[in-house]
């Protein structure tokens, strides 16, 4: 498998992943034109794009979904919930109702030689998501926008080879920064974002002895800071079973507003 985080972060969020056969895009979070630009360092264009995948209705996930699907006929993939949701948006504009894949929180479904597993989660949207992505020997999984982690999503993403995981704000700054208080308890709750402590607790419950890398996606750009996410990140993985010293880790943080190198796994 291909895996290249196109963006990450508040202002918008997209992850190709590709095997021999097909290349999925997981959210569409920025203009077509920014989808593109990405898509393009990497050898890519929207037509190479086999289908899109939504986890949730926020306009960060779906900016550039309309544009894209009426463009390239692409067909996507989400919960009725996050659908319904998502069409709402007058942003978007019209989807043919025909491009539209309805499937159930915890379904599993193939597109081309991929198998695909989505996860319930918890976030404050109609019906969202994470996925997980096998070709039968490589796993990845793109697990952002949750607001805490139950023992089923930890067991479901078991033995990736490739991690995104949320890491998106410092609990310190976002207590002490401009946000509204409101937003604050958002944020901090059970429906909103990890912490740079949760998401390091989650990467050690899913580490393992194969795993090539690991990204830290969806940094707030107010209240956070990519050498302090990973900074706590390791900390949390101090002492874990599989590497006695977390700087030996294959750590990365996801580009905000440009594409990551892809990576084989």
């Amino acid at each position: 498998m291909k895996i290249m985080n196109l963006v990450s972060g508040s202002s918008g969020n997209s992850t190709l992943i590709g095997t021999e056969q097909v290349t999925v895009l997981c959210d569409v979070g920025v203009s077509m034109k920014k989808i593109e630009e990405c898509l393009n360092s990497g050898g890519y264009t929207g037509r190479d794009i086999d289908a899109v995948l939504i986890t949730h209705e926020h306009i960060d996930h779906i900016r550039g979904l309309g544009v894209l699907t009426r463009k390239y006929g692409i067909p996507v993939y989400a919960t009725e919930g996050t659908i319904r949701a998502a069409l709402r948006n007058p942003s978007l504009g019209k989807i043919d109702p025909s491009l539209i894949r309805i499937f159930a929180a915890g379904d599993s479904f193939p597109v081309g030689d991929l198998m695909i597993r989505s996860h319930r989660v918890f976030h404050d949207a109609a019906d969202p998501v994470c996925y997980s992505f096998t070709d039968g020997e490589k796993k990845a999984c793109i697990v952002t926008d949750l607001g805490r982690t139950t023992e089923d999503l930890i067991l479901g993403l078991q033995g990736c080879d490739y991690m995104l995981v949320e890491a998106n704000h410092d609990i310190r700054m976002l207590e002490a920064g401009s946000y509204p208080y409101p937003l604050k308890q958002r944020i901090l709750g059970d429906h909103g974002h990890l912490s740079n402590e949760a998401g390091g607790a989650l990467i050690r419950e899913l580490l393992n002895d194969h795993v090539k890398e690991i990204r830290l996606g969806h940094l707030s750009k107010e209240n956070n800071f990519p050498e302090l996410a990973m900074m706590t990140v390791r900390q949390e993985l101090l002492g874990n079973p599989w590497s006695p010293d977390p700087e030996d880790l294959p750590i990365f943080i996801a580009d905000r507003d440009n594409p990551d190198r892809i990576v084989e796994i």
